[in-house]
């Protein structure tokens, strides 16, 4: 917490709850390896987010040890895991956390009668009764308690009261109410939080929560509503990743009580300057892309192309700037670099965009800066971003793509050569394909043979003009379990290979942990 926060009065103060490795991650092609999971952790613990939900202990062994190392490594924030009212999801839950100096339980159920009759089959007797069963028991493992009424904006309001209540009674300390279909406007939202807490006995000694689904664009919107009718938690994720349509957006969240403190007269302990940082980590290790016009953290939320409104931010940035790019993480002078930029401009660069890499990795990455900037006259933010971005997923890949050449167009055949690097050795192989891409991926099956399917292949350009580098996701699916890769290179066959590769390292990577034994076929 920065000193202007320490004065502040705390019952104004607004948690905020990530669920990015939880909610955000069940989001289909999101899903993040262990070590992935660790790195957003870490740097969520480090901007101030006061609990992380780190993930669902029962779901797999998988999440259960991401959970527990989360819980080890954090050093301020509340590690938070989700369980099921069931006794053994709760208990999974608290051995997961245990490591943790600060951990929490969030026990749901529905509450809705669509989710009592059809998912459950459950009556609203039976309901109450899991709702103070689950929660007493979570209450004898840990003293922090959170409690959510799944698909609450849709329940019955004297019921919603009755299931608050038993939740409180049997020791929850945080009650979540959460929009789970996003059906809510804004308005109903905040009505329905100042009800509980107006008819709900004990509703004053615990902190109300939102967790609001944006499936009519309405999440963040109703989250706001929630605080200020008095919810004091808000749960959310990173570039609003979540099922669906998603979740309310952290950075917006965040920002949105910053700049309008005038009118929210509340505040967090986040550290604004790291939002971007934050969103361009997520973004990479989901291969999901941040839309250009998302708000604070896309990449034209501070880019003015208008003569109008270019002539007014010279004069005074106020004019058309509602905050500053660098209350977010991003700088407002930008540094041009090219082929005679030298190895001091380039880590100048790399530590003004939020990258710290070591000296192997720097060279790495200089090297393919040099080659980028041979090709293209202008070497812009977005192409070092997407280079070292890539150089960072890379860096502990058993397969690298070494060399490629592709011969394609109206004549045909369409072939690809390829070289690999796999495991410390060279391998090559030559395939033709239906087109280039084709070719390219059959090359690849050839020599690292597989049964993955390829269920997405989608390029867009990271800059703009007709030497920009070309940004290729690739989504293979194997054995119910995606793995989502992204490439970059001004060459589209090229960064097309790399995609391929980083999604199959990390199929690989997760069936060798699986089995131990695993290698590649030669």
């Amino acid at each position: 917490m920065n000193t202007e926060t320490k004065a502040r009065d705390e019952k104004d103060r607004v948690i905020i709850f990530d669920t990015t490795l939880r909610d955000g991650e069940q989001c289909p092609g999101a899903t993040m390896t262990f070590e992935e999971k660790l790195e957003v952790a870490e740097l969520l613990d480090e901007m101030g987010v006061d609990v992380i939900e780190a993930g669902f202990p029962i779901a797999s062994q998988g999440d259960f040890e991401s959970v527990q190392e989360i819980a080890r490594r954090a050093k301020n924030a509340v590690i938070c895991g989700l369980a099921r009212a069931q006794p053994g999801d709760i208990d999974r839950c608290a051995e997961a956390i245990r490591p943790a100096a600060r951990g929490r339980i969030h026990t749901f159920i529905g509450t809705s009668p669509l989710h009592r009759r059809y998912q459950m089959d459950i009556d609203e007797a039976e309901c109450l009764s899991r709702v103070t069963a689950s929660v007493s028991r979570a209450r004898g493992l840990t003293d922090d308690v959170e409690w959510s009424a799944m698909d609450a904006t849709r329940t019955e309001i004297d019921f919603l009261c009755r299931c608050v209540e038993a939740a409180i009674k049997a020791g929850a300390t945080t009650v979540n109410i959460p929009d789970t279909v996003g059906y809510a406007y804004h308005d109903e939202f905040g009505d329905l939080i100042r009800l509980l807490q107006e008819r709900v006995p004990g509703a004053g000694d615990i902190i109300f929560s939102t967790h609001c689904h944006n499936d009519l664009g309405l999440a963040v919107a109703n989250s706001l509503s929630g605080v200020s009718a008095g919810a004091r938690q808000v749960e959310c994720a990173i570039n609003g990743l979540g099922e669906r349509a998603g979740n309310a957006a952290l950075e917006e969240i965040v920002m949105a009580i910053h700049t309008r403190e005038d009118r929210m007269s509340v505040w967090t302990g986040v550290d604004t300057t790291l939002l971007t940082r934050a969103s361009k980590l997520v973004s990479r290790v989901t291969a999901f892309p941040v839309q250009y016009n998302k708000a604070i953290v896309g990449r034209n939320a501070f880019a003015h192309e208008s003569g109008i409104h270019q002539d007014g931010v010279l004069k005074h940035a106020g004019t058309f700037e509602i905050m500053t790019p660098e209350s977010v993480g991003v700088k407002e002078s930008s540094l041009v670099m090219g082929k005679h930029s030298g190895r001091h401009a380039f880590r100048e660069k790399l530590k003004e965009l939020g990258y710290e890499l070591g000296d192997n990795a720097f060279e790495d990455a200089f090297v393919r800066f040099k080659g980028l900037a041979d090709v293209k006259k202008h070497v812009y933010d977005e192409d070092i971003e997407a280079l070292v971005d890539q150089e960072i997923a890379s860096a502990q890949d058993r397969i690298r793509v070494t060399s490629l050449t592709v011969i394609a167009g109206t004549g045909g055949p369409q072939k690809a050569t390829i070289t690999l690097h796999i495991d410390d050795q060279q391998h090559m192989y030559e395939a033709v394909g239906d087109g280039p891409v084709d070719a390219t991926f059959q090359a690849i099956r050839a020599l690292v043979p597989h049964e993955a399917r390829l269920a997405l292949y989608q390029v867009s350009a990271v800059t703009e003009g007709t030497d920009a580098q070309a940004e290729v996701m690739v989504r293979l699916e194997a054995d119910g379990k995606i793995a989502t890769g992204r490439g970059s290179d001004t060459d589209t066959m090229v960064a097309s290979a790399r995609a391929y590769v980083s999604a199959l390292n990390k199929l690989l990577a997760r069936e060798a942990r699986r089995k131990p034994e695993t290698m590649l076929a030669s």
